[in-house]
């Protein structure tokens, strides 16, 4: 109880923080937004199967904004020793597994005449050298940007600021000369020229969440989300929530966070019925979207989690059960916080008519990032919920047992196990 009674006023004064600052800075976390983040790729994006990546986003351009999305997530950007992306080595160079910098540009210019935003992946809690442990070029860092008992033993700098990375060159971002003004002069003179205007800050538990914001507010982004994964634990939800708080709080409320909380939920409800997890006892939604639903991006699967192309391809690390996943978007897309539809379920599993029918019901209702949630149900097999929009609400349900708002409503899309209505 203490817990959570810390975290609903943190996030209380936090949203008023944020409120103010946007009026300098608008972003999508400033609250009741209407977006709907697409993560343009995959585990297997970067491929021989999926030559030139940036092409197909291109290419799909016209078809996402169809779909109603307002925002593609990228994968990194920059040069780097792992195909994915995640071992950042040239920040400068923007030549990739996933393309060319010339394709980038183009992808992103696509979307953007679409009126699709693009957001950048940013890797900064490490990075790797060009030959050796720490030989950074392009641009070139002394080792006075490592910290201080990294792997490599040859980190000069002060020590780590979160936890340590053995993959990569853990950075030292207490450094104002070089790694602070260095990720800056990244962001606004190689990364904002291609047309990015998001950010999604990547292993932020291995670096203080000041940086992150401090970066962010450099950039000014239209959108901005953290990858906060939590350690996970289904008798503990508040202490899950409470480090996504933290961390958001921690950034100055400059960016939201993965709502990490609500994907464990779904996860165990779909495979074992357990949808009564899905309300807190305080009557909101379970997830970090009961705290602070503005500052919440939902998730069913990402490139990390789940399946990529087919079922149990990928990462595959912490899926949500392969034949239930449409239930998870009855949730996210009917729900608070600004939900996050994953590249290979529209346009691998075949799931791109389903998707788009929950989005236009999202849509027409006029749901967006803070509307209200009036849980009807919340039992063994059956979650049930009404969400207000704007002049409109969304009846939802999903799980095998049955549930009707009653008459007045009009039926808008169902599948297996899940339904959504409309009045």
């Amino acid at each position: 109880m203490k817990k959570r009674i810390l975290a609903a006023a943190l996030a209380a004064g936090a949203l008023a923080a944020a409120s103010n600052a946007s009026a300098a800075t608008p972003t999508q976390q400033a609250g009741a937004s209407k977006a709907i983040l697409l993560q343009g790729f995959h585990w297997q994006s970067a491929s021989a199967a999926n030559p030139n990546w940036y092409n197909r986003l291109r290419g799909n351009a016209t078809d996402l904004a169809a779909l109603g999305i307002t925002h593609v997530w990228f994968p990194p950007p920059s040069d780097s020793a792992a195909p994915e992306g995640y071992l950042p080595r040239r920040l400068d160079v923007l030549d990739s597994s996933y393309g060319s910098s010339g394709d980038l540009y183009e992808a992103v210019r696509a979307l953007k005449e679409q009126g699709i935003q693009s957001v950048a992946d940013i890797v900064v809690n490490h990075r790797v050298g060009t030959k050796s442990w720490a030989d950074f070029t392009s641009p070139s860092w002394s080792t006075y940007t490592v910290v201080n008992g990294d792997e490599c033993n040859c980190g000069m700098g002060n020590g780590d600021t979160g936890t340590g990375f053995s993959a990569g060159r853990d950075l030292d971002h207490t450094n104002v000369g070089e790694t602070q003004n260095g990720i800056k002069h990244w962001l606004n003179y190689t990364i904002k020229p291609v047309g990015f205007t998001g950010l999604r800050f990547d292993y932020v538990r291995g670096f203080g969440a000041g940086y992150a914001g401090q970066y962010a507010n450099a950039f000014a982004p239209d959108f901005c989300v953290g990858e906060v994964w939590p350690d996970f634990d289904l008798n503990n939800l508040n202490a899950n929530r409470q480090m996504i708080m933290d961390w958001i709080n921690g950034t100055g409320n400059v960016c939201g966070a993965f709502d990490f909380t609500t994907k464990g939920i779904l996860n165990d409800a779909l495979a074992n019925g357990n949808y009564w997890r899905l309300k807190a006892t305080d009557g909101k939604p379970q997830g970090a979207i009961g705290w602070w639903p503005a500052m919440s991006v939902t998730f069913v699967d990402n490139h990390d989690t789940g399946p990529a192309a087919s079922c149990g391809s990928g990462q595959n690390l912490w899926a949500a059960p392969c034949g239930s996943v449409m239930q998870g978007y009855a949730y996210i897309l009917t729900h608070p916080g600004i939900p996050t539809v994953f590249y290979p379920h529209v346009y691998d599993w075949g799931l791109k008519s389903q998707i788009g029918a929950l989005i236009k019901a999202r849509k027409a209702a006029g749901v967006t990032s803070t509307s209200p949630v009036a849980i009807q149900q919340a039992t063994q097999g059956l979650y049930a919920a009404i969400v207000t929009g704007g002049t409109r609400q969304l009846a939802m349900k999903i799980g095998p047992n049955s549930w009707s708002p009653g008459t007045g409503w009009t039926l808008q899309t169902s599948g297996t196990n899940y339904a959504v209505w409309i009045k």
